[in-house]
């Protein structure tokens, strides 16, 4: 899949975070698929931690492209710890700050977290 010119429809520092998995196109609109990188958050990286895979995904609508809608589907990784078996993720509040992220953006992961 030729996902390259879709990653400057993106909120600047998105692809730190994220791959782009997918897009779909139609007539009337575009939906880019994210999938957050299985990079264990720094916060987290000298537990032993295991991927287990996402939460549901959450779709966010973003500003029009040439007529068209434009939505992210944003799919947030979890990890959890082997020794105390509760499940983490990567916290958005320290990332925003010291992001290249748009405010907007770090802002609604934000409030996922």
């Amino acid at each position: 899949m030729e996902s390259n010119g879709y990653r400057l429809l993106l909120p600047e520092g998105t692809l730190d975070y994220f791959i782009i998995s997918d897009v779909k196109e139609s007539n009337t609109e575009i939906v880019i698929y994210l999938e957050e990188k299985n990079e264990v958050p720094e916060e987290h990286s000298k537990m032993k931690v295991e991927s287990k895979g996402f939460y549901d995904p959450v779709v966010v609508q973003d500003f029009p492209v040439r007529g068209k809608k434009l939505f992210l589907n944003i799919r947030r990784r979890r990890w959890i710890v082997k020794e105390e078996g509760r499940y983490v993720s990567r916290n958005w509040k320290l990332i925003a700050e010291g992001s290249r992220m748009t405010q907007e953006f770090a802002s609604f992961l934000k409030e996922l977290y």
